[in-house]
């Protein structure tokens, strides 16, 4: 029980490869449950943030950047973190982004119990849950042919995507709940808490190590490496596009709810 997880133990084959086959692997299936868990934290805080903002700063705009303090990160800093993630040791990189996370989540909710919360804290505190979301991203996708075997890794990725279509569902009503309970600083600290499953199964896992056949590449020429492939990818493109074309308008309906549930409901 308190061997360290390795590699070996999670790439033990399944008799046969199906859409739950991946979860039969110990390390697959601790850091599926742990980061299950852990986004539903995050949609709690998304809840606990947009609400707690139509307190401290009930203009729509304030309201509108707390959306846009949790996805502008992403889009900022995907590619920069994606880059790392090729470069750096990922387990490493991984417990430093969800190190980040834990910490500026707990200082949000201790703020919060403080009453030292400003909107402007508030959107800083988002913004930065929203960097560690941006780090962690890529590195996590990267590690899954890591987790399990390759006849699996089809089922893997489809699993880690009903994760968070399920953390979706439950987080927001979940948060609702505790926020009506227990106010915004119980939602800020349990988004703390249930990072640190990731965190722990993180540090308990243990690669294996590859051995590379050509020197690391350079942050600056691995990003135009990068944008050079988006350029050279329709298919990419195309999805790109239709995310933007989606999001961007979608996200203005998502920012402004909290408004629309305190003024209107």
């Amino acid at each position: 029980m308190n061997q360290k997880l390795s590699h070996a133990g999670s790439a033990v084959a399944a008799p046969a490869a199906g859409p739950w086959s991946p979860l039969r692997n110990k390390v697959f299936r601790a850091i599926w449950l742990a980061t299950l868990a852990s986004n539903i934290g995050t949609w709690m805080h998304d809840v606990g943030a947009g609400w707690m903002m139509t307190s401290v700063s009930p203009s729509p705009l304030m309201v509108a950047l707390v959306q846009a303090a949790t996805t502008l990160p992403m889009f900022l800093f995907a590619l920069p973190s994606g880059v790392l993630a090729d470069i750096v040791d990922r387990r490493k990189y991984l417990l430093f982004a969800q190190a980040w996370m834990l910490v500026v989540a707990a200082a949000l909710g201790l703020l919060a119990l403080a009453g030292l919360v400003t909107p402007a804290v508030l959107l800083a505190a988002t913004f930065l849950l929203g960097v560690g979301a941006a780090m962690n991203a890529p590195p996590f996708q990267a590690i899954v042919p890591d987790l399990v075997p390759k006849p699996e890794l089809q089922s893997a990725v489809a699993l880690n995507s009903l994760g968070v279509n399920i953390s979706r569902a439950i987080g927001p009503a979940l948060g609702g709940v505790v926020l009506t309970l227990f106010g915004p600083p119980a939602v800020f600290l349990i988004n703390a808490v249930s990072v640190l499953g990731v965190l722990w199964v993180i540090y308990r896992w243990q690669p294996a190590q590859l051995t590379r056949r050509l020197p690391p590449e350079h942050f600056f020429p691995a990003v135009r490496a990068g944008l050079r492939y988006v350029q050279a990818a329709p298919v990419l493109q195309v999805v790109l596009v239709r995310a933007v074309a989606f999001f961007v308008f979608g996200s203005a309906g998502w920012a402004l709810l909290p408004l629309v549930a305190r003024k209107g409901l």
